[in-house]
């Protein structure tokens, strides 16, 4: 195989080794980050009842997390089961109804909240993960790695030139 041949194999073989541990690490983050990993839903919020009692005791309400984590365009459904009227930052859910809100921006949100001890409530909204995104990250990762690893291997082992004869 001629010289150039072999640095170009050797520049090939890089990239892709690079392209693939790139899809590897871009997986692992992707599915550490799960939630975002899925198309816009409604997501439902239930207080149930007896919430506004517990509050009251500076206790936690039953089965309410203190923040949730969304994809833009997700809508967040706030059903009071409670006989107290309950609110979510612009929303006033009262007893026995329910409230929603479109969640349109990639934004990091904190509620003044009724049926929280803390009074506030943290709702988290990220891009959904799509496979533009994951391509991307695939890219952003696996080219610099494979360019890194074609300049290593020939610092570390050169090509040699065959001397002609």
């Amino acid at each position: 195989m001629s010289y150039p041949m072999r640095i170009a194999q050797r520049i090939v073989i890089s990239l892709l080794l690079g392209l693939f541990v790139g899809f590897v690490i871009s997986e692992v983050s992707f599915q550490i980050l799960k939630e975002s990993n899925r198309a816009p839903e409604t997501v439902e919020l239930v207080i149930p009842e007896g919430t506004a009692e517990q509050i009251a005791k500076g206790q936690p309400a039953a089965d309410i997390p203190s923040e949730m984590t969304f994809v833009v365009g997700d809508i967040l459904l706030v059903t009071n089961k409670d006989t107290t009227d309950h609110q979510l930052g612009p929303l006033w859910i009262p007893a026995g109804s329910s409230a929603s809100l479109n969640l349109d921006e990639n934004e990091n949100y904190i509620f003044a909240c009724s049926f929280q001890t803390s009074n506030f409530f943290g709702l988290d909204v990220r891009e959904a993960v799509t496979l533009g995104t994951k391509i991307g990250g695939i890219i952003f990762a696996g080219v610099p790695l494979g360019a890194i690893l074609a300049l290593y291997s020939f610092i570390s082992w050169p090509v040699k030139k065959e001397n002609p004869e």
